[in-house]
């Protein structure tokens, strides 16, 4: 899992963090953390030599399938999360993997987010079930201290996407 936002108090990385702890039986989550420390991304460094980049080729590298979760910024995807999706185009670390989304945001809002996302998605051949992207709308009072999201319908429809996704990497090719 991976969220696309750097904000301490993100409803991004708290939805994420909730879907951890609502998995099904049988599926195990991790969660990258690693977005701020990722450098600047260039055509002409495989990353070798960047720590994080090495993690999140690692993590991606170890999971059946990857779930995202970002904000909008300005109309598109925050700078940080492009620049970690930039990091995956040559090496195919997302192609044809299981992958999805969920967005937090009200209705009306994220949509350019999500197509810049979808874009990027559709360019580095990640399989995307449009049926596992659902809008799951979190509400910064549904955050608790512990930053985990509490309404009750969030927690379904992040158990929905779980098994969703799990079952679509069940069928992936090997």
């Amino acid at each position: 899992m991976i969220s696309g936002s750097t904000r301490a108090a993100s409803t991004n990385t708290a939805a994420l963090r909730t879907v951890a702890a609502v998995a099904p039986a049988g599926v195990e989550t991790m969660f990258y953390d690693g977005l701020a420390e990722l450098p600047a991304f260039s055509p002409d460094d495989d990353g070798a030599g960047h720590g994080a980049v090495v993690a999140l080729r690692e993590q991606l590298s170890r999971a059946d399938a990857v779930l995202l979760c970002t904000p909008e910024y300005a109309g598109t995807l925050p700078g940080s999360f492009k620049n970690l999706l930039d990091w995956t185009v040559g090496n195919g670390d997302l192609h044809e993997k299981p992958t999805a989304w969920i967005n937090v945001a009200f209705a009306g809002r994220g949509d350019g987010a999500l197509a810049t996302l979808a874009t990027v998605l559709g360019y580095v051949g990640a399989a995307v079930e449009p049926a596992n992207c659902p809008r799951l709308t979190v509400l910064r009072e549904d955050v608790d201290s512990a930053g985990l999201v509490t309404s009750p319908e969030f927690r379904v429809g992040a158990v929905e996407v779980l098994r969703g996704l799990a079952a679509q990497a069940e069928q992936a090719p090997a």
